[in-house]
């Protein structure tokens, strides 16, 4: 739906206008059988056109149709096609197939397939309006029942027909039947009020500032980042740990959305804990505070945290399944008299999740289709990276109506995740064990032979499969092969998705959509094979997809504390612009020879299509649109607050670390003397290694009581191991680049001395190889690409951990980076400057005199 709330117009096709819906959706064409449907309706039309011909050789076939509707104030405009139209008598005629047996009683017609009555009966409303012309000769106005008796009043039928045997049952669209018309109306009116409502809403928004009291550097961020904005709508924002980046980023979003800039922002982030933030943030900048009089925004925003769809499950056992769930079947029917529109209705209404579990609980409704109606009718909507960047996760945010990336303000927050989060969404990991079960339960239901055949040749090769770092070209090939005849055999074959199963019907349908996402997005990567009877696609650069994926947006912040190189994160974002030579003389301009944006082949056909200096000047735009803008936050009060030694008497290099365990173990144990009675915190690249410097410890130093991090992955258990362990421990042990380095912020002003073993470079593994290969065949020399595969992701989890320790006025930290390496300038450059300037320890004397 295209619409304008200034003009007060919109304008749909009668499909989209027939399927319309605030609530659950329930088309029977949809979801996993829709190709198989498609196609059989095809044939069926064809059949029945046929045979139209042979009765009525005057009979009409697709028939455009276009009229507007002018309702509460809107101006509609619907397109679309009738099926069939009969002159003599005027009669209109749209086909459906169907799966149920036929003949059906018409109640039961008119109740399971509401949405093909709308769509007969506003082709029949267009008609009248045209009286009789495709053509529109004006508006006309839905005013009261008297509009569907007229003295034109068409004849129309809806022709179902049975997919299995082509029987067939017609249906006489009655004057009472306009009634579906009249409703759907009321719906998308309904939507667009609600959406004008919204923007009105917008531009009285009030809120309040995220911080009580502005610290050093705080004063002009708000200013300096709009005015950057403003001037380029692609920018990126570090801040370090602590600086207050979400309440920053939401203060100009609620700012730009107050403006008119946008009609909605989207807070995305790597983690449901930032997530959990920014939520609490925006609450307190919105609601009222009770200790003061004139305190209540006098027009709230309204947000969306979306969870995903295990979180919102109510059902027993977590599937979708529609037909097997409880909760999803019947939905649409319930939702009217359900009352759960309050929760888009009422800006005031909570939206936790447990209300949101409680309320589809007591309605019989599944709460994700809750978050599925309400999300469209929120100004702000907090999520995963995968809402936007993931092609299984995206159409929630896709679908939603009235959804425009180019009105929208994309917020990401932890951007210095996003390459390796979105490299994970293109990935995927396929195995003989679930190939086989998918084989057994498709010979239990006896599938056509044509699909058990394929898919058998699918787990063959699988089960044959030997662990390799790479496939070979052939294997590779062979897989390829095989996964583009399931992809396009599975949406062809009908088949009952509730009798084969929730887990089996998920494992069938990835392979198409594996195969359409290898057609449509060309990523480099690994196909490989860790263990016998798996199949690894490892994505190695999501670069171009991700910047794809940021230029359809109207406006985009990414904020990290650590986006630093910028160079490196912008290439990895798929927002460097690189410059290379083509085969084609270069314009006599200014203007590159390329743009990272486009291929070879596109720039040089753009080339030969440019005659003037305007279109070259537009080139030029493009190209510095692409780049983005860097603001970094002024902080006065991390100045000096590190004091930083370079221990360049151990080598911790994989190789290399075991000779200098005794070492590392005796500085530990200096520096938690030196610490007391605070603990220290000590920073590992690897479990393994923090485990062989425990027990090296242990027999050096037995009363130094050690905290080795668990491995943990809810937040409430990683908080309270944190608070445990500080008052009973000498030395914390943590690993670099987990939640406990990167998500808890318990550490600042309570750890004063840590010390880093080692720049956490990546694992080398058949993947890092072949990332290293990848980069090196995009054009950078063998160290450019050591740097953007290995140097970089390191040091920034180095860079992360050691924010944490700082994260106010006031607070500062010791910090030995204990190896040789950072004293290389390859790595020194890579660390944040407050980490840049220390003392270089060569000698257990350094280490003492630096300790004092």
């Amino acid at each position: 739906m295209d619409f304008s709330l200034d003009q007060r117009t919109a304008s749909l096709s009668v499909g989209e206008f027939s399927d319309f819906s605030t609530g659950p959706r329930d088309t029977p064409a949809s979801g996993a059988q829709g190709i198989w449907r498609a196609q059989l309706g095809t044939h069926w039309h064809n059949e029945l056109r046929a045979q139209a011909t042979a009765d009525v050789p005057a009979t009409e076939f697709e028939i455009p149709i276009t009229g507007q509707i002018f309702h509460q104030g809107w101006t509609i405009t619907l397109t679309g096609r009738i099926d069939q139209l009969l002159r003599s008598p005027a009669t209109l005629r749209e086909i459906k197939t169907v799966t149920r047996p036929l003949p059906a009683d018409e109640t039961e017609l008119r109740r399971d397939y509401p949405s093909y009555f709308v769509q007969l009966a506003t082709y029949a409303a267009l008609w009248r309006q045209n009286s009789g012309s495709p053509t529109p000769p004006s508006t006309f106005e839905v005013q009261s029942s008297k509009f569907e008796v007229q003295s034109s009043f068409v004849r129309s039928e809806l022709c179902f027909v049975e997919v299995g045997s082509g029987l067939a049952q017609t249906v006489t669209l009655t004057p009472a039947d306009d009634t579906f018309f009249r409703v759907q109306l009321e719906r998308v009116a309904e939507f667009l009020n609600l959406r004008l409502r919204a923007r009105e809403r917008l531009r009285h928004l009030a809120y309040r500032s995220p911080f009580a009291t502005l610290r050093p550097g705080q004063e002009t961020t708000q200013h300096d980042l709009t005015a950057l904005f403003e001037r380029q709508p692609l920018v990126l924002f570090e801040a370090p740990t602590g600086f207050g980046k979400t309440g920053v980023l939401l203060e100009f979003a609620l700012g730009q959305l107050r403006s008119g800039h946008f009609d909605r922002a989207l807070y995305l982030t790597s983690k449901s804990t930032g997530q959990l933030q920014v939520v609490r943030t925006l609450q307190a900048m919105t609601v009222p505070d009770p200790s003061t009089l004139n305190s209540q925004p006098s027009t709230p925003v309204t947000a969306w945290h979306t969870r995903n769809k295990a979180e919102h499950c109510i059902n027993s056992v977590f599937h979708c399944v529609r037909d097997q769930c409880d909760f999803l079947a019947g939905a649409p029917e319930r939702w009217p008299t359900s009352g759960l529109a309050r929760f888009y209705l009422d800006e005031k209404q909570a939206r936790d999740l447990d209300t949101l579990r409680a309320a589809g609980r007591a309605a019989r409704i599944c709460p994700y289709e809750i978050t599925r109606a309400a999300l469209a009718f929120n100004d702000v909507w907090i999520g995963d990276y995968n809402y936007v960047f993931a092609p299984a996760n995206r159409t929630l945010f896709t679908g939603q109506p009235g959804y425009d990336p180019a009105r929208t303000l994309l917020l990401l927050d932890e951007a210095h995740n996003l390459p390796s989060r979105v490299a994970d969404a293109y990935s995927h990991v396929l195995t003989a064990t679930d190939a086989q079960l998918v084989l057994t339960e498709l010979h239990r239901l006896r599938v056509p032979t044509n699909l058990v055949t394929a898919w058998g040749e699918w787990a063959h090769f699988l089960n044959h499969l030997r662990a390799t770092s790479a496939l070979p070209l052939g294997d590779e090939d062979d897989a390829r092969h095989l996964l583009a005849a399931l992809g396009k055999l599975i949406p062809n074959t009908p088949l009952d998705l509730a009798e084969l199963g929730p887990v089996a019907a998920d494992l069938l349908w990835r392979l198409p959509s594996l195969h359409d996402e290898l057609t449509a997005t060309d990523l480099p990567r690994l196909w490989w094979s860790p263990r016998d009877g798996e199949l690894h696609l490892t994505c190695l650069d999501a670069a171009p997809a991700i910047g794809a994926t940021l230029r359809e947006f109207g406006g985009v912040v990414l904020a990290s504390a650590t986006l630093t190189p910028v160079d490196g994160f912008s290439a990895a974002c798929g927002l460097a612009l690189e410059t290379s030579k083509t085969e084609t003389p270069a314009p006599k301009t200014d203007t590159p020879a390329k743009l990272g944006v486009l291929t070879k082949r596109d720039t040089k056909k753009l080339f030969r299509q440019l005659t003037s200096a305007a279109e070259l000047l537009r080139i030029e735009e493009t190209r510095t649109a692409a780049q983005p803008a860097l603001i970094r936050a002024i902080t006065p009060w991390r100045d000096g607050a590190y004091r930083v030694a370079y221990d360049a008497r151990v080598d911790t290099t994989f190789q290399h670390r075991s000779q200098h365990y005794t070492t590392t173990a005796a500085t530990i144990r200096a520096l938690a003397s030196a610490a007391q009675p605070a603990p220290v915190a000590v920073f590992f690249p690897s479990y393994a290694y923090a485990e062989s410097i425990r027990a090296e410890l242990a027999a050096l130093a037995p009363t130094v009581r050690v905290s080795l991090q668990p491995k943990l992955r809810d937040l409430a258990a990683q908080s309270a191991w944190v608070e445990s362990s500080l008052p009973a421990s000498d030395a914390l042990f943590l690993v670099l680049g987990s939640s406990f380095a990167e998500g808890i912020d318990a550490l600042g002003g309570r750890i004063t001395h840590a010390m880093v073993v080692g720049p956490a470079l990546p694992e080398v593994n058949a993947v890092q190889r072949a990332r290293l290969a990848e980069a090196t065949r995009t054009g950078l020399t063998r160290d450019e690409s050591f740097r953007r595969v290995y140097q970089i992701p390191g040091m920034i989890k180095v860079n992360q951990a050691l924010g944490r320790l700082v994260r106010a006025p006031g607070q500062q930290a010791r910090v030995i980076l204990h190896c040789r390496r950072f004293l290389d300038p390859g790595y020194t450059g890579l660390l944040a400057p407050e980490y840049q300037n220390g003392t270089a320890l060569s000698t257990d004397a350094d280490l003492t005199a630096w300790l004092l």
